[in-house]
């Protein structure tokens, strides 16, 4: 079984408080020990959105799993569990209805009162709150009870009043990475044509008649003989060269886009119906009630 010393050490180490279906439920809250014997009877757990609310969880039951407190009831069970106030002191009242909804098989703060009562034992006192971190501080005798004044009609300290609650919706956001990209740079081949004019020699008989100008150079050799004459030929052929010039710089870059997101969740709202009044007055409360 659980002591208060096992439940703190889970409290220092911030753990979870995970459900019987092994879903977790939420973080730790608070520890409830029992007035008289110090140990403890309840645990809060943190649960809606960014841990706005807490719900009572009882430690009977429950057993340590690592660094998270194991309950043998599920997550929508103890989501479920009558709202009472962790800012203070556990009524009977509180006690006795989170009792009942769990259903332990327990007897209820009233039934051991009862036998106290008959015995004519010392009071009995219902579950205090403690943070757990001075393990050698006394337990809060103070059997102050919080008033359940205005919370509703079915307990003996209320008034004529019914609170209607409802649930508020808080929608937040969170980062996470979704994708990376990567620029990365490959060599590919591609046909380049260009024209380029290119020149050659190309060979002309020319013929032309004797004539004063050039009779000496026309008899200066034999008169009949043999001969050759060469002439060479040149043409133009295209030279190709290649070079790698700089044409560009690519970077990768980023643009926050915003977009709009529609978030669907279901609430709960209390409604209050007044029986026995006619419908003229029936429909003003109605009225009041959608307002």
């Amino acid at each position: 079984m659980l002591n208060r010393e096992n439940i703190e050490d889970l409290l220092n180490r911030n753990g979870n408080v995970v459900g019987s279906d092994g879903e977790k439920i939420g973080s730790i809250g608070q520890l409830y020990a029992d007035d008289d014997t110090g140990e403890p009877t309840w645990v809060t757990v943190k649960t809606g959105l960014f841990g706005t609310s807490q719900s009572f969880v009882p430690v009977e039951g429950a057993h340590s799993q690592g660094d998270d407190l194991v309950v043998p009831y599920t997550k929508e069970h103890v989501k479920d569990a009558p709202r009472v106030d962790v800012d203070g002191h556990l009524t009977p009242e509180e006690e006795d209805r989170l009792y009942t909804y769990y259903d332990r098989g327990a007897r209820t703060y009233s039934d051991a009162r009862e036998d106290v009562d008959l015995q004519g034992d010392a009071d009995l006192n219902a579950g205090t709150p403690t943070t757990g971190i001075d393990r050698d501080r006394d337990l809060d005798r103070d059997t102050t009870s919080r008033g359940t004044v205005g919370h509703d009609t079915s307990g003996p300290n209320t008034d004529d009043a019914m609170t209607r609650s409802e649930e508020r919706l808080h929608v937040g956001t969170e980062r996470e990475a979704t994708g990376r990209v990567r620029l990365r740079k490959y060599v590919t081949t591609e046909n380049v044509t260009k024209t380029v004019p290119v020149q050659r020699e190309e060979v002309r008989l020319e013929r032309e008649p004797i004539t004063d100008a050039n009779r000496g150079a026309a008899m200066s050799g034999p008169d009949i003989s043999e001969e050759e004459h060469e002439v060479t030929l040149h043409e133009e052929r295209p030279v190709v060269q290649k070079e790698a010039v700089p044409v560009e710089r690519v970077r990768l870059d980023k643009d926050v886009v915003q977009d709009d997101v529609t978030v669907n969740e279901e609430v709960r709202k209390e409604r209050i119906e007044a029986d026995g009044i006619d419908d003229d007055r029936r429909r003003g409360i109605d009225d009041d009630r959608r307002i």
